[in-house]
């Protein structure tokens, strides 16, 4: 014989039964024509196409979509703007201003108070052959050309003492929005103190007691948008 069904049991079957009802009729089923419904979490279409560029987390500037669909000409370059930080006429205004507008966060006289520092720490660097300052300074190529230079130094037993006395102008020469990177070329009007001794401590370059002007146009670069505030040394030039 069959036992009786417990009426406990009856009561959550028949719930069961009503619970499945009522899902199908708000859901309904699947015909596989249904609209795809949004993924909040998937990636979005810019943020793919951000990771496929080079850096990956480049972030995409403020202003750019505007300029993609034809925004207005941006207005006239500013020299009043640049007065302290720039010569008069000087053709690096358009691309500071380039700069500028592509990156809203772009601090100009910021920038050249850390060329300042940054001028003085890596003449200072060179001329102890501290290669691990110029490594967080330079860019490959121009690590390669100082820490070169260094090498040659030491294999002829030669050291290099230097002062540095002051800087006495630093102005911006040229300044350029190329594609991704930003440059930026500073002149450097400086007075040092430098004299190069060799093995048997004779004075083979310079002079310890005389200061000398020196005249060098460096090249910064910077990735734009990179979060990432450092720029990086990326060519040298001594005016003679």
């Amino acid at each position: 014989m069959h036992e009786p069904l417990d009426i406990t049991t009856i009561i959550f079957a028949l719930l069961a039964v009503f619970v499945v009802w009522k899902l199908r009729s708000v859901l309904g089923t699947r015909t596989g024509h249904e609209k795809q419904r949004d993924r909040p979490f998937a990636p979005r279409a810019e943020e793919a196409a951000r990771q496929s560029l080079p850096g990956g987390n480049v972030i995409r500037l403020p202003g750019a979509a505007a300029a993609e669909a034809g925004a207005a000409a941006p207005p006239k370059p500013d020299a009043e703007r640049w007065r302290d930080l720039v010569e008069p006429d000087s053709r690096a205004i358009p691309g500071l201003e380039g700069i500028a507008a592509a990156e809203s966060g772009f601090d100009a006289p910021a920038f050249l108070a850390g060329a300042k520092s940054a001028y003085e720490m890596i003449v200072t660097a060179f001329a102890k052959g501290d290669r691990a300052t110029l490594r967080r300074l330079l860019a490959d190529d121009v690590y390669e050309s100082f820490t070169h230079a260094i090498a040659d130094r030491e294999a002829r037993g030669e050291r290099v003492e230097m002062t540095f006395v002051s800087l006495e102008k630093v102005t911006i020469d040229d300044a350029q929005a190329k594609g991704p990177l930003a440059q930026i070329t500073v002149r450097f009007l400086s007075k040092l103190i430098t004299a190069t001794y060799d093995k048997s401590g004779a004075v083979v370059d310079g002079a310890p007691e005389r200061v000398v002007d020196m005249t060098d146009i460096w090249t910064f670069a910077r990735e734009i948008g990179s979060r990432d505030p450092n720029w990086r040394l990326v060519a040298t030039e001594t005016a003679h």
